[in-house]
């Protein structure tokens, strides 16, 4: 069973919502994920000192993915103090996955470098009729897993339902980042392949990234910490069971 923490997804639109979240959601939860919006908005350097500063770690979400060199230029200027985690899209190819790991290991900073395997939105229809990809997306995302283990990564991005047969195949050490976990008590949303806490938890996930049911949480639940609470709770459970 891994020792499963929470990573709040911070997808708002400026600095100023995101630091007071921060304040309320750092005692409880183990970091901050932020992604495109965010980070676009108001700055990678702004959004990472805002988290670091408050003692959150902060996971950089921005998926690149282009031809090895510029991605090597990347994440060398992301490998900034406080980030602990960012990532690369599994489907630029191992050299491509491989620069990415040269650059986070010649910087002061070195995070783990994630790769993303197939989006949580994707569907079996989409990845088979519009993406033109073959098979199951559970085997996609183990050969997509497989070829970032053999690039030098030191983990994937995956959903819930992929977690097991990825450790399968790459390792237990091996990281699990996991979106797409949604409690029993929320709204699934865009997420088309999701499990609760508990459930991902139970699956050997080793970073559920949760969003919307902590950062706005439904009125019967209480606030953002609340939620935070009973998130923790529910994995706590699922561990000891």
């Amino acid at each position: 069973m891994a020792d499963t923490k929470i990573l709040v997804a911070l997808d708002v639109s400026n600095i100023e919502q995101a630091r007071t979240m921060i304040r309320e959601l750092a005692p409880h939860v183990f970091g901050f994920k932020v992604g495109l919006e965010l980070c676009s908005a108001a700055g990678v350097p702004t959004v990472v000192n805002g988290i670091s500063d408050q003692g959150g770690a902060v996971f950089l979400d921005l998926k690149f993915k282009d031809i090895p060199n510029t991605v090597y230029g990347a994440v060398k200027a992301s490998c900034r103090p406080g980030v602990f985690m960012m990532n690369v899209h599994c489907d630029g190819g191992s050299e491509m996955m491989k620069a990415a790991v040269k650059a986070a290991r010649e910087s002061d900073n070195t995070p783990l470098m994630i790769g993303v395997t197939v989006l949580t939105s994707v569907d079996l229809s989409t990845l088979n009729d519009e993406m033109r990809v073959s098979g199951t997306i559970q085997e996609q995302a183990v050969h997509l897993a497989l070829l970032a283990k053999g690039a030098g990564l030191n983990g994937i991005v995956c959903s819930p339902h992929e977690v097991r047969a990825i450790k399968q195949a790459c390792g237990e050490s091996f990281v699990t980042v996991v979106p797409g976990v949604r409690p029993a008590w929320a709204v699934t949303g865009d997420q088309k392949r999701v499990m609760t806490p508990a459930e991902a938890a139970a699956q050997g996930a080793d970073f559920l990234v949760i969003g919307r049911p902590i950062t706005n949480p439904p009125t019967e639940v209480g606030s953002p910490a609340d939620a935070a609470r009973k998130i923790v709770e529910e994995i706590k459970m699922a561990v000891v069971g």
